[in-house]
């Protein structure tokens, strides 16, 4: 793993998802394999392979600080290109200090994470007048997990946390994002955790070698999607989720 400090000169974003995005790390130690966020080399110049280089922006805080005195309140999303909640958080402690920051100036903020490091800043969640904590779950298969997203934690660690994030009052989502397979299996322990959940299939080619490599072949066909879109959307429904 590549590890280096810098200094970027911004740090708030506009962003398609949301009004703007903040990243305060540029690659992520996760390094799934299906992770869409590899493209950002071809803006970086990395030459690593996704997951083992992340750049450390420590001065953020300090960004964002400045930049949020100059624009007009609107939702933030932590983050899009990166976990914002991935290992080196523990050390740099990035995103807590945005959080701080945020909560300081009444901006509203979304979190998308795989950690359940984000339990550390519950402290921040429950000061703040408008968010929403969301982890990406892609299967109740830790077995699976294990072959897409080694690094990544458990899917037992993720549910633990949306279950205490959302027994704290705060407002929690569960992204089912790439849909892998065993995700069909997620809702009866989505249950009581969560105030929605975002669908998105497998529509990019970066993990294909590891569906082959399994003979999972099946589970990326067009007929798996729909089959397992159809029990998801009805599960949900019955249990009075928004999907």
């Amino acid at each position: 793993m590549i590890i280096k400090e810098v200094h970027p000169k911004t740090i708030l974003s506009a962003s398609q998802v949301y009004p703007y995005v903040i990243n305060p790390y540029t690659g992520c130690q996760h390094g799934c394999s299906y992770c869409y966020a590899r493209f950002m080399k071809r803006f970086t110049g990395h030459i690593e392979p996704w997951g083992q280089f992340v750049d450390v922006k420590v001065n953020a805080p300090d960004l964002l600080r400045r930049e949020l005195s100059r624009k007009r309140p609107a939702t933030v999303w932590i983050s899009g290109v990166c976990d914002p909640y991935q290992p080196l958080e523990r050390k740099y402690r990035l995103t807590r200090q945005c959080l701080e920051i945020l909560v300081e100036s009444r901006w509203p903020f979304v979190i998308q994470t795989r950690s359940a490091l984000v339990l550390r800043d519950l402290d921040i969640l429950r000061r703040a007048e408008d968010c929403e904590v969301g982890l990406s779950i892609t299967t109740a298969d830790d077995g699976i997990r294990r072959l897409f997203e080694p690094t990544a934690p458990t899917i037992g660690e993720r549910l633990r946390a949306l279950g205490e994030l959302h027994a704290a009052g705060i407002r929690t989502y569960a992204m089912i994002a790439p849909i892998l397979p065993g995700a069909e299996d997620l809702p009866a322990s989505l249950d009581g955790k969560i105030d929605r959940v975002l669908l998105d299939r497998m529509n990019y080619h970066h993990a294909d070698w590891v569906y082959r490599k399994y003979g999972l072949e099946q589970k990326k066909t067009d007929e798996y999607f729909t089959q397992v879109e159809g029990v998801l959307g009805a599960a949900f429904a019955r249990m009075g989720i928004a999907c």
